[in-house]
Formats: structure tokens, C-alpha cells, sequence
């Protein structure tokens, strides 16, 4: 194969000859919104950080969900906002939380019509910002999985359809099956969040839904971006442990791991696009830097070529639109 005999050129000739030959697609199926929701009635803060998002008191993420149903979104992931708190984040775990009910208005506003993630950590809950229980200046582990299990089972019995623990405490998946079968919830899937890198892309999220550490850092339990291996054992013991699927977070830095992760594993792959990747592309906008749409989609699709089959992101109800107008 050599020029000029072989022009590669010529599969780019014009749109319809790419268009044929392209094979990464993208569509509102492969889209996961996320929702902050937060105590209260009629309340809808912006954040600051977070251009276009906001936290949501219940009655307006009803209001939410009617423009995501419009746009063709189908898929949510929840995340809650507590005023309460306490050392453990045991608050999280029963149907009053901010969480399982607004899973119960969802449902019942909406039946079927969303596939409604939860998240499920303790660092909105807890008083020193952590994803679990602190002793002696380092979250336990053990008694950790404890209160996700627990919170896990109230998020089932609010009708939650996936559960998607994003603490990166070992052994969490396995106890969490373990009591959603015992209770019952044998058919509900758990999509964890194998592949959680310590990373500085979540500050904007942080504010959100006010989760940053009073004190030290989640070095000791989120994943280190220096280890280009560590991944592989952290999917590998997740899906013995009875993952459906997994979650990688974040995304745009390591698309690596995402195509690894993809070539290693026969199992579905969600990414997450996350508040930093999102806030960067809406800075860069409004600084006149960058075209926002193309720069959002080119990112989009780079997820998927890396391996991606669904995508967390703040973007969601942007790429609708601009699908519905082809401007790709």
C-alpha cells in the first residue's frame, strides 16, 4: 500500500463517504444525566462552578425530568444534598433521605419512563466530608460497607433501578449484593464505580453538593493517576463480586484506561465526563477560546472510540439538541 496508488484521502472525499465509513456513534440512549437534588420546595440554586446546573428541591427535578424526557434522555443518576449530617452517614439510610424520596416521585410521576441511578456514598452525608466512617484519622473500611449496604437497601425499596456505589471501598459491591438478595432485590443490578481516580477534576462537584474533605485528602482510597495498572485488580475483584457493569471516572484523562479496560473486559462500560471536563469546556466558551458545541461533541466521541458505552454527563441536554440538528 503506497501512494499514490493508495490515496487515504479519498474515504474523506466528501460527507457521504465519510458518513459511511465512520464507526462511532453516539445517541441519547448512550446519555446519563446527572441530578442534584436538595431539600426544600420550589428551590433551584445555580452552581456556580457549574454553569447551566443546579440543585434542584424535588418538585423542580419533576420539572427537570419533563425537559429531559423531550430531549430524549431516558437515563438519570442522582445525587443527594442533605442539611443534616452526622459522622457516619448513616442519616442517608432511611426513606425520609433526600435521595429515596426523590426516587419515589420520580417513579411515581413517571412510572417507567426513566432508568433512575443512584449514587451511593457517604461523603454528603457526613460531617467531615469523607466517603465513610473515620477512626483514628483514617475511614475504616468495614464499618464503611455497612452503611452503604444499608443505604443501598433503602434506595431499592424506593424503586431505584441501578445501584452505583462511587466510595472505592474494598468488599463493597459483595456486601451490598449480598443484602439486596437477602432482601429480595436479587434482579437489581449494581453498576459500581470501579475505576474512581483521585483526582482534581471533581472540585466543581464538591461545591455542588458540599462533599470536600474538612480535613486531608481521598488519597488513601481513591486510585492513584500515577499507577497505570492498579485498575485492572480494582475491575477484576468488582465483577467477582457481582458487578453488572462498571463505572470509570474521570474520563477525558484517561481514555486509556477506558480502551484498556474495554480490549480486558466482556462487560458494559460507563464513563463519567465530569464537573472539571464540563466546566473547562463552558469557561473556554465564554472566554471566546474554543467553539463549545464542537469541542462538547468532539469530546463525546472520543469516550465512545475509546470504548465507552454510556456516558455520564452534564452535557447530556446540549448533545440532544445538537443531535436533533446534526451539528456534529
Amino acid at each position: 500500500m503506497k501512494f499514490p496508488e493508495t490515496r487515504l484521502r479519498r474515504l474523506r472525499y466528501n460527507n457521504k463517504v465519510r458518513n459511511l465509513v465512520e464507526n462511532v456513534s453516539l445517541s441519547t440512549s448512550d446519555l446519563i444525566y446527572p441530578i442534584f437534588v436538595c431539600e426544600g420546595n420550589n428551590t433551584k440554586n445555580e452552581i456556580k462552578s457549574l454553569p447551566g446546573q443546579y440543585q434542584l428541591s424535588i418538585d423542580n427535578v419533576l420539572v427537570l425530568c419533563k425537559d429531559l424526557k423531550k430531549s430524549g434522555i431516558q437515563n438519570i443518576i442522582i445525587f443527594g444534598i442533605s442539611s443534616k449530617k452526622d459522622e457516619t452517614g448513616e442519616i442517608s439510610c432511611n426513606q425520609k433521605s433526600i435521595v429515596p424520596m426523590a426516587i419515589k416521585e420520580i417513579k411515581k410521576s413517571f412510572i417507567d419512563e426513566f432508568l433512575v441511578i443512584a449514587d451511593v456514598c457517604n461523603c454528603s452525608y457526613t460531617t467531615h466530608g469523607h466517603c465513610g466512617t473515620i477512626i483514628n484519622n483514617e475511614v475504616d473500611n468495614d464499618l464503611t460497607i455497612e452503611t452503604l449496604a444499608k443505604q443501598s437497601i433503602e434506595l431499592a425499596k424506593a424503586g431505584v433501578d441501578i445501584i452505583a456505589p462511587s466510595d472505592m471501598m474494598d468488599g463493597r459491591v459483595q456486601l451490598i449484593r449480598k443484602k439486596l438478595d437477602k432482601n429480595g432485590f436479587v434482579d437489581l443490578p449494581i453498576f459500581p464505580y470501579s475505576v474512581k481516580y483521585a483526582s482534581s477534576f471533581y472540585g466543581p462537584f464538591r461545591e455542588a453538593v458540599d462533599s470536600s474533605p474538612k480535613k486531608g485528602d481521598r488519597k488513601s482510597y481513591q486510585m492513584n493517576f500515577k499507577n497505570s495498572n492498579e485498575f485492572m485488580r480494582e475491575i477484576e475483584q468488582d465483577l467477582n463480586e457481582g458487578a453488572d457493569a462498571i463505572i470509570i471516572k474521570p474520563a477525558l484523562s484517561y481514555l486509556d484506561i477506558i480502551s484498556r479496560a474495554k480490549n480486558k473486559f466482556n462487560v458494559p462500560i460507563i464513563a463519567y465526563n465530569v464537573s472539571g471536563e464540563y466546566s473547562m469546556v463552558k469557561a473556554g466558551h465564554e472566554k471566546k477560546y474554543i467553539e463549545e458545541e464542537h469541542v462538547m461533541m468532539e469530546i463525546m466521541y472520543s469516550i465512545k472510540r475509546a470504548g465507552a458505552d454510556a456516558i455520564i454527563t452534564y452535557h447530556a441536554l446540549e448533545i440532544a439538541n445538537a443531535l436533533k440538528k446534526d451539528h456534529v
